[in-house]
């Protein structure tokens, strides 16, 4: 018997013995399970600003994790070795919602994050380890593409604090050619999420020569503005060469800052460039005042100057979790 799944907007009709396009959920004897719970392929302990995170718990370390597998097909994936492969050609161990509990514990991590691959796609794994962590005093956040349908999505975010959401494009004909998907469930789960409280940072990858157009960027922001708040911290990430479009040259430092420039003059309040070194695109300016509240040299901080999540020079409030 054929099984539709309906985690994510692709809904796969799956038949006796397949797996969705995602690969990691099969239909087994007329039911869809999952392949690859309880058994990550990659566990390890990062700095929160490597997600990136900015406005989420500073300096802190989150522990990190993925299984194999992904709903997306991005032409650019810089984890494609897992990503894009089946759950039996990849090496992955046994680790249960509760030791991911105890491994956080044991390294002192206030957070777990669910990253690297996508957590939509090992939905039950990230799902029952969220509520294990949340009932541990244990943040949740989720690295992801977002691309899930709005049920499992609400369920889901009961258990979540911070979501850094991918927003690869405004363009839908963008996010078919590149990444074999459409935009509008994106969109929808960037304003669910804002709509919930829970904490959101979004990033959008400028890859030249397919999103990197100033018209392009501008209507990108202005549509995060309009639809997610001018204090929704936004980072543009540097794409270089990967995966299936190694023919294309890395993003420039000028185009990252024209972007940072656009986007701050569209009302953006916290923008952000990341994969390269920026000094005042990786630091964190009091939109009121100016102040240098947070300064920061590639995934370290340096220096922090919040007070208690207000600027001490003005006092106005910053969006984010800081303790």
């Amino acid at each position: 018997m054929n099984v539709q799944c309906q985690l994510c907007p692709k809904e796969c009709l799956i038949r006796p013995g397949q797996s969705g396009e995602c690969r990691v959920r099969v239909n087994i004897d007329g039911q869809l399970q999952t392949v690859v719970y309880g058994f990550p392929c990659a566990i390890h302990v990062d700095p929160i600003e490597k997600k990136p995170f900015f406005h989420f718990l500073p300096s802190s370390q989150t522990l990190s994790l993925a299984t194999v597998g992904c709903n997306l097909h991005c032409k650019n994936c810089q984890n494609w070795e897992i990503s894009q492969i089946n759950p039996e050609d990849y090496a992955a161990y046994p680790c249960p919602p509760q030791q991911l509990v105890e491994l956080s514990q044991k390294y002192n991590c206030p957070s777990l994050s669910y990253t690297y691959t996508d957590p939509v796609v090992y939905y039950e794994y990230t799902y029952d380890t969220s509520m294990l962590a949340h009932a541990a005093g244990i943040r949740n956040t989720l690295v992801t593409a977002g691309y899930i349908n709005k049920d499992p999505w609400k369920k889901l975010l009961q258990y979540v604090d911070a979501a850094r959401i991918d927003l690869k494009s405004i363009s839908d004909d963008f996010y078919r050619d590149i990444c074999s998907a459409t935009l509008k469930p994106v969109l929808d789960t960037l304003v669910l999420t804002k709509a919930s409280g829970v904490h959101l940072e979004v990033i959008n990858l400028v890859i030249p020569t397919l999103n990197d157009k100033p018209e392009q960027i501008r209507k990108l922001v202005q549509w995060v503005k309009s639809n997610l708040g001018g204090e929704t911290p936004l980072h543009f990430s540097q794409f270089y060469p990967q995966y299936k479009m190694q023919y294309l040259p890395s993003t420039s430092a000028e185009t990252l800052d024209t972007a940072r420039q656009i986007a701050m003059s569209e009302g953006m309040q916290y923008v952000y460039i990341g994969n390269i070194t920026s000094k005042e695109g990786q630091n964190t300016y009091c939109p009121g005042c100016k102040t240098l509240l947070i300064e920061r040299s590639g995934f370290t901080v340096t220096k922090n100057q919040l007070n208690n999540g207000t600027c001490p020079s003005c006092g106005k409030k910053i969006y984010g979790v800081w303790k």
